[in-house]
């Protein structure tokens, strides 16, 4: 009997308890179908049908209030990032540890202004080669402006010969190696190439075991696994909200710094009015009083129009809660790698090799062989929108908010026929 089916696949969405959500987003329109079948959540999600009723609303307000709409309208701007305390919620952390800011590269500096202290004998970092590029561009040029030359401080991770990801015990004994060398571990919380979730917990036991800090880029992460980063120790994280968490494109950023930095005012960092002392704030004194909490590395007033759109998105996250979303992220996944696996059976001309492994959240990478490029484009030509990653991967993320197992099932259709 086979593991998937039409039938199968109609039951799984049948008994969906999240099956009504997708009607409240919009599904882009297909060439060859109705409906695009859209697996790229990842790199963009799909916009909320919500949006425009939140942006629409700061924009009357605008128009009402003019600038008393920093205290008068219907959600004043003064305050405007404390409705975002919820964001702790996808993270696993308290609310005043997360604030919402800026964009996802722009906080990675913020924060290594802050986290990355180097002395002459503790200046190394860790991180995994192969990590997105604004990463490594972050960590080439962070090194570089503290005047160490990137081959010496910056120790690159590759998986073992021959394997696609990462063994936490290897990660585990680099940053043993490093030892008092070592001043920060950095590393994405999901892999964005092979999908890999990595144990954040063990690095960052293992990083605060030889004195370094423990960062991690969480862009692939927020709103796709369940993270619990105040309870495992991390110092600070940051991630950006258009992808699994359907923010718009370009996006405001999410940042998490535990508490026992955060309410550590004589910690360094790049001051800006907006994490002055709030009740202060507007005395324009001299002196640098920072907000208690990740509020105190603001710079400066909330992009309000922008995070506008991320407030739509951020209620329905509240609404339906990360385990919800896990749960049914789990059963996308599962269901995608049966469908995958039937359909190179049933056709010789498929040569797929599944990188990403167990531990991962809403995204299968597929290895491909030669024809990889041109099945990436029988896809594409069928409106299944996946995502082409050089030399020869093909990603896929079904999310749950929007995605069904009827997508997927029609997906493995169109692989047969290929």
């Amino acid at each position: 009997m086979p593991a998937t089916s039409k039938q199968i696949a109609e039951d799984l969405d049948n008994n969906d308890p999240l099956r009504e959500y997708r009607s409240q987003f919009y599904i882009p329109s297909g060439k060859t179908r109705k409906e695009q079948l859209y697996f790229t959540g990842n790199s963009l999600g799909l916009q909320p049908k919500s949006v425009r009723t939140y942006i629409q609303q700061e924009l009357d307000d605008w128009k009402n209030f003019g600038v008393e709409g920093h205290f008068h309208g219907k959600n004043p701007w003064f305050s405007y990032h404390h409705f975002f305390e919820k964001e702790a919620n996808v993270v696993g952390a308290k609310k005043d540890e997360v604030v919402v800011m800026n964009n996802l590269t722009v906080n990675l500096h913020l924060l290594l202004v802050s986290f990355y202290r180097p002395s002459s004998k503790r200046y190394k970092i860790i991180m995994e080669a192969g990590a997105f590029p604004s990463d490594m561009y972050v960590i080439e040029s962070q090194v570089k402006h503290h005047g160490y030359e990137y081959d010496d401080a910056v120790i690159e991770l590759e998986p073992r010969k021959g394997e696609h990801h990462f063994r936490t015990e290897d990660i585990v004994k680099a940053i043993e190696e490093a030892g008092d060398e070592l001043a920060l571990l950095f590393f994405s919380g999901v892999q964005y190439y092979t999908g890999q979730y990595f144990d954040i917990k063990t690095l960052t036991k293992a990083a605060h075991q030889v004195g370094a800090i423990a960062g991690f880029d969480c862009a692939h992460a927020a709103g796709n696994v369940k993270l619990q980063l105040h309870d495992w120790q991390v110092d600070f994280a940051a991630w950006c909200t258009y992808k699994y968490m359907n923010s718009g494109p370009g996006g405001v950023s999410g940042v998490f710094i535990h508490e026992k930095h955060g309410n550590n005012p004589d910690l360094p960092r790049f001051a800006g009015w907006w994490g002055h002392k709030e009740s202060e704030r507007f005395q324009m004194k001299r002196g640098y009083i920072p907000e208690p909490g990740a509020a105190g590395w603001q710079l400066s007033n909330a992009p309000v129009i922008t995070m506008a759109a991320h407030k739509a998105s951020l209620d329905m996250f509240d609404e339906v809660g990360m385990d919800a979303l896990v749960i049914k992220g789990q059963k996308l996944n599962r269901f995608l790698e049966e469908v995958i696996i039937e359909a190179q059976a049933a056709n010789q001309k498929l040569a797929l090799e599944i990188i990403t492994p167990e531990d991962r959240g809403c995204q299968l990478s597929m290895l491909t062989n030669e024809n990889g490029k041109s099945l990436f484009d029988y896809l594409t030509a069928n409106d299944v929108i996946a995502d082409w990653r050089e030399p020869n991967v093909i990603r896929l993320a079904p999310v749950p908010f929007y995605n069904s197992f009827m997508d997927i099932w029609e997906f493995g259709e169109l692989l047969k026929k290929f």
